[in-house]
Formats: C-alpha cells, sequence, structure tokens
C-alpha cells in the first residue's frame, strides 16, 4: 500500500483508506463525529466483522451486531461500560447472515428496544434456525449429490446440518420492517434504504446523502468478493444476476463521493471504482466458465475455473465453492449459453452451447 497522508492509504486497487489503523477485536474508534468503527472477531477464516454505533438521540443505534457467542457478549458489555454507555436505542441488521444478526436478540431484549431489517431477511432467518436439531433433509443430499460430492463429504455435511441456529441468539418475535427507498432518521439526519439481493435475499444498505456516509454491509466489499451461493432450498435460483443487478442500482443511486462502512476490511472511498472491479471480476470468471464447458463439467469441476485458490476439502469451503460455481453455472442456463443434463451417477453435467 502507498502512503498518502498519517492516516490516508490509498490500497493497490486504488481505493482510499482514509480511517487509519484498524480497531482490534472488540475495540471501537470513532470515524466521524457520533459514529464509531467496531471490530467483533469471527470464527471463520475471515476473522473479523465490521459493525456501526451511530448517535441516536440519548442512546446509540447499532447496525450490525456480530455472531452468538460468548466472547461476543462479553466485547459488547466492555463497549457499553466504556464507549457506549448511554445504551441502544434501536438495532439495524443488513441481512440475516449470523454474523450480522447473530447477537440482535440478544441486543433488543438486552435494552427493550425493536430490531430494524427487511422483511425476507427477518423470516429467511426464522426458517433457517428452525433447521436446528432436524437431520438433513433428502432434498439437500440430492443437491450435493447433483453437484458431484462424494460420499464422505455428504456424511460431514449431516453430522454439521442445523448448524446456522447455533450461531444466532433468539430473534425478537417482532420486528420494524425496512423498504428499500424509504427514509429513515437516525440522529436527527435522514437516512435512506438501499435494497440489494444476490448475496443475501433482501439485503440492506443504508446511505446519509448529508454526511456522504454509505453502510454497505456486504453488498459491497474491499478487497474480497461477496458470496454469491445457490442453496438447496431453490436449486434453479439465479443469484448472480440479481447480484449484478444491485451492484448497477447501487451505482445509480449513491453517489461516488461517499465513505463506505463495509462489513469486512476496511472503510474506503472509491464506491464506483469498487463496483466496476467487481462487475469486471464476475464477468471475467464467466468468460473462464465458458472455456471450461467446452466439455461437459459437474459444479465441483469447475472450481479452478472460478477461483484462485485451491478448494480444499473442508466442509464449510467446499459448501461455499459448490454455492457459488452453482450461481454461475445457472446464470449461463439461464442465459442459454449453458446447458444441464441429470447422468446416470445422478450428477448434474452442464456444457455450454455451441456458438
Amino acid at each position: 500500500m502507498e502512503k498518502n497522508t498519517e492516516d490516508t492509504v490509498v490500497d493497490k486497487h486504488g481505493l482510499v483508506l482514509p480511517c487509519g489503523p484498524v480497531p482490534q477485536g472488540g475495540g471501537a474508534k470513532e470515524i466521524a463525529p457520533g459514529v464509531w468503527w467496531i471490530r467483533m472477531s469471527l470464527p471463520f477464516s475471515l476473522d473479523h466483522i465490521n459493525l456501526w454505533a451511530i448517535r441516536d438521540g440519548e442512546g446509540w443505534a447499532l447496525v450490525d451486531t456480530g455472531i452468538w457467542s460468548t466472547e461476543t457478549a462479553a466485547a459488547w458489555r466492555q463497549l457499553f461500560a466504556t464507549v457506549l454507555p448511554q445504551g441502544v436505542t434501536r438495532v439495524f441488521v443488513t441481512h440475516m447472515h449470523p454474523d450480522h444478526i447473530g447477537m440482535a436478540g440478544w441486543l433488543t431484549r438486552k435494552f427493550g428496544c425493536r430490531l430494524w431489517i427487511s422483511r425476507l431477511e427477518y423470516l429467511s432467518c426464522r426458517a433457517l434456525g428452525a433447521d436446528t436439531g432436524r437431520e438433513a433433509p433428502d432434498d439437500a443430499i440430492r443437491f450435493l449429490q447433483r453437484a458431484g460430492w462424494g460420499e464422505e463429504a455428504i456424511e460431514t455435511y449431516r453430522t454439521r446440518f442445523g448448524s446456522f441456529g447455533k450461531m444466532v441468539y433468539a430473534l425478537p418475535d417482532s420486528y420494524r420492517r425496512l423498504q428499500g427507498g424509504e427514509e429513515i432518521t437516525i440522529g436527527g439526519q435522514a437516512w435512506r434504504v438501499v435494497v440489494g439481493s444476490g448475496h443475501s435475499p433482501e439485503h440492506v444498505c443504508l446511505y446519509c446523502p448529508e454526511r456522504k456516509l454509505f453502510i454497505s454491509g456486504d453488498q459491497v466489499l474491499p478487497g474480497i468478493s461477496s458470496n454469491v451461493s445457490v442453496f438447496p432450498t431453490e436449486p434453479d435460483a439465479n443469484p448472480l444476476a440479481d447480484w449484478l443487478a444491485s451492484l448497477d442500482k447501487i451505482e445509480r443511486e449513491v453517489p461516488d463521493d461517499v465513505l463506505v462502512l463495509p462489513a469486512h476490511n476496511q472503510p474506503f472511498c472509491g464506491l464506483h471504482r469498487r463496483i466496476a472491479a467487481l462487475r469486471d471480476s464476475q464477468h471475467r470468471a464467466l468468460d473462464r466458465l465458458r472455456e471450461a464447458l467446452q466439455e461437459p463439467r459437474r459444479a465441483v469441476d469447475v472450481y479452478g475455473a472460478l477461483f484462485s485458490r485451491p478448494v480444499t476439502a473442508d466442509n464449510m469451503q467446499m459448501s461455499l465453492a459448490t454455492g457459488e460455481s452453482l450461481a454461475h453455472l445457472n446464470y449461463l442456463v439461464a442465459r442459454a449459453e449453458a446447458t444441464v443434463t441429470l447422468g446416470e451417477d445422478g450428477c448434474a453435467w452442464y456444457q455450454k452451447v455451441p456458438g
């Protein structure tokens, strides 16, 4: 990285990172008046999440919450004892993945406040949480068999099925619905709800024109790309088309002069530059996939065309890679650029349409 000033850095992609040193796990720093950047640890290869606290009247509005764990709860208690002693007025959640919504139920109960979230994210989280304790359904096993998974990997999947609910504290039984295009007031300033999809069903981003701040969640990230996956519950979905359309929408609705507050890595300036890079990266991946599909391939056979690093036998990594591979394959099938046939081996085989 190339230094610009004491705190501002320009990364190798040309994004400006103006907020200085990253707060350590469970730590916080003020990056604008009344806006705090909170960093919580995660027990995954992506080992952190950024959360945001915005001054809201006599207390604080939180955006995203961290995964449900004793460590995260302890970190929140420390923050309430030091940085945020006035308490929480409401909890905003961008989407239903555990690192974002995991502590929402704990926080809303602790402070007697409301959860603000889009309808599809709330209901999707409730549905996935209901899988806790269930055996893996036959539809999910067939989904993995079609993708080309072997018996050992499928057996590991069976043993881990239903783990989603173990990472999410019980959700509140009511919520305040967020809808794309509406304006809400936080701390006396207007924030516009910008909804995207592809990474999750109805992902909420928040844009404050007056302060030139854009909380992007996982919809636009620096350094890494959002996971865009097909899941067993909707095997014919086309989330990549949804995600690309959402990037175009954000580019239209949010100007380039904002400070982007993402869920991972660092706050940055250069939103439109980053959107263009993400879009270009996906289209290059699709070109590599088209080339690979000159011969029939299963989902597990196209990892090398789509990912720069090898996909290991780790079950979570395989699940993510399979979901992303199917998102790209379904995109080409939906555009009539590829065909899919079910072989006698129970696997789905994909091939590029000639021409």
